[in-house]
């Protein structure tokens, strides 16, 4: 799965990966010619006593030194827009899929997890390249390029190069291979605290409200301690790396001076060969090291493509039809046909067999206990979900074969919770329709009741509103998405419980201002409050996921118990 992600993602880089390796090439030659330089300098030079000769190759030395630094930090460079290029261009794709995701698909991954793979997944990748960009291509060269220049320089010590690399590069086999289920592990537990976090700080005030701190401390505590117990014991591989890299290093150091020097006793041998054969020793078994780094992030690298492969290799349930179908007229009509729709591996469904009619200039209400299904419908009709069974028809056509950017234009949703997005108060009026003007706004303001308050600021339209909306109340939340929604106006309006926060009074203010801005709209209201709900043209009751009565208000206080029940535990009078 790493491959190919990097093979995907990779591609538009190709070019700045082949500047890389060009420089790292150049780079490496050079380090590989310095130690010639220096071998030939105390041979020729310090040993002859010819100070012409070492001024010559020292001056030499600097000039390879020179572009040796130059393309180095060129590859650096280059490497660097390669691999943060590759992040944004993966980051993007997860984040453009998820949102193309529905509801059941992004629950059944999390929203904790789905952050941590868009984020810290990632960044673990682009590091695997970055590195790669300048170790990996590096390494091989150094190491043949070393093994060639020390056999030319005395083959005799080659044996040692056939005992120290095989020792040096299992030993850090052995330790890189149990590293990779540490780092699974691992990304796991980073989900795992990222979740405790989020509901912690999302529910901050029933923690407070509660008392439940100290629990709440304990859980973030475990997933803590967990996650550091992991990330302690991979530390800990990875610091015996350098002890056993460095004890191979020098052991083989010594033995090379140890025989180097009998050979030179024996006049097989310069002392310029053996400092320059040392240096090579030296830059192989480094080489040997820089694979070694790049072994130590590829299990976790590895780890982390597999979980952002499982998110991009979701299909989305919710997509648009190869050959989406429109209907010849936009009225607005709605028409559910024996809906059925259970979640996935559920013994009941939550709406069985619901059928009704919601007409153009008309209200449909849905009323029914909590828990069944009324918030369902509406995401089905708004194709949120689809159905498993029956159909949902919007103007004639099944919602199943629009273009779901088509449909959902159509639509104004308001949901039981009015979310809104850090900004201003326009930015979020423009989720409804790009490119609305102040008139266009503070008019919908006015349908929503909520021109007062927002008026009342300083700042009118510009406004601030924090994430989520947490400065604003459950009432100004709920008035700012129905003024979201009353904004594009659309042939089809489905309010989600989207008055429950306002009191009586604003709740009768801004349905009569809805009367006349959705008079040939179709309208569908979920409500729990009687009082909302009783001048809909028709009502649906639902219990239980069925329907159990269609009518006006006055036909089904008089046929519909549970709805007559509904109506008296709230004191309606008949």
């Amino acid at each position: 799965m790493l491959w190919a992600l990097l093979r995907r993602y990779v591609r538009p880089y190709r070019g700045l990966l082949v500047i890389v390796s060009v420089l790292q090439v150049i780079s490496t030659l050079a380090s590989l010619y310095l130690p010639t330089i220096n071998a030939a300098i105390i041979d020729d030079g310090v040993a002859q006593g010819q100070t012409g000769v070492i001024v010559e190759l020292g001056l030499l030395m600097l000039g390879v030194t020179g572009m040796q630094v130059l393309c180095a930090i060129g590859a650096v460079f280059f490497g660097s827009r390669a691999g943060m290029g590759f992040g944004r261009d993966l980051r993007s794709a997860i984040f453009h899929h998820v949102t193309g995701l529905s509801a059941e698909e992004t629950s059944r991954f999390g929203t904790a997890s789905l952050l941590t793979r868009t984020t810290n997944d990632v960044q673990q990748i682009q590091v695997l390249v970055q590195m790669t960009c300048t170790m990996f291509v590096t390494a091989p060269i150094m190491s043949i390029g070393g093994i060639a220049m020390a056999l030319h320089l005395d083959a005799g010590l080659s044996w040692l190069l056939l005992v120290s690399v095989p020792i040096l590069a299992l030993s850090n086999y052995w330790i890189v291979s149990r590293l990779l289920p540490l780092f699974r592990s691992m990304q796991g537990l980073i989900d795992g605290i990222n979740r405790v976090l989020r509901e912690q700080l999302s529910g901050l005030r029933v923690v407070r409200a509660f008392a439940r701190e100290p629990i709440e401390k304990a859980r973030f505590a475990a997933a803590n301690q967990a996650l550091s117990d992991t990330a302690l014991t991979v530390g800990r591989w990875q610091a015996l790396m350098l002890p056993v890299t460095t004890l191979v290093i020098n052991v083989s150091s010594v033995a090379l001076i140890w025989y180097g020097g009998m050979r030179i006793d024996a006049g097989q041998m310069q002392v310029g060969a053996l400092i320059a054969f040392l240096s090579y020793f030296m830059q192989i078994l480094m080489s040997v090291l820089l694979v070694t780094f790049v072994l130590v992030i590829l299990p976790r690298a590895s780890v982390c493509a597999e979980r952002i492969s499982e998110v991009l290799d979701t299909p989305a349930a919710i997509a648009s039809p190869e050959h989406p179908r429109a209907p010849s007229k936009r009225t607005g009509e709605i028409v559910l046909d024996g809906v059925t729709f259970r979640h996935p591996g559920a013994e009941q469904p939550v709406v069985q067999d619901v059928s009704f009619t919601a007409r153009p200039g008309t209200t449909t209400a849905v009323v029914g206990s909590t828990g069944a299904g009324k918030s369902t419908l509406l995401s089905l009709i708004c194709r949120l979900y689809d159905v498993t069974d029956g159909a949902v028809r919007f103007d004639g056509v099944d919602v199943r074969e629009y273009d779901t950017e088509v449909l959902w234009s159509g639509i104004g949703l308001v949901p039981q919770r009015g979310y809104l997005f850090s900004g201003t108060v326009a930015d979020n009026l423009r989720y409804g329709r790009d490119g609305a003007t102040d008139e266009e706004m503070w008019e919908a303001l006015r349908v929503a009741a909520a021109d007062d308050f927002v008026s009342a600021h300083p700042e009118g339209l510009a406004m601030p509103v924090a994430q989520g909306g947490a400065n604003l109340s459950g009432g100004q939340r709920q008035r700012i998405a129905i003024a979201r929604a009353v904004i594009r106006r659309p042939s089809v309006y489905l309010f989600d419980d989207a008055f429950s926060a306002l009191d009586v009074r604003t709740d009768a203010r801004v349905r009569a201002a809805l009367r006349d801005v959705s008079a040939g709209a179709t309208v569908i209201v979920v409500s729990q409050r009687i009082s909302t709900i009783a001048e809909a043209d028709q009502i649906v009751v639902v219990d239980d996921g069925l329907v159990v009565g269609v009518g006006s208000h006055a036909a089904l206080l008089q046929d519909c118990p549970p709805y007559a029940e509904f109506a008296d535990s709230q004191s309606v009078t008949r």
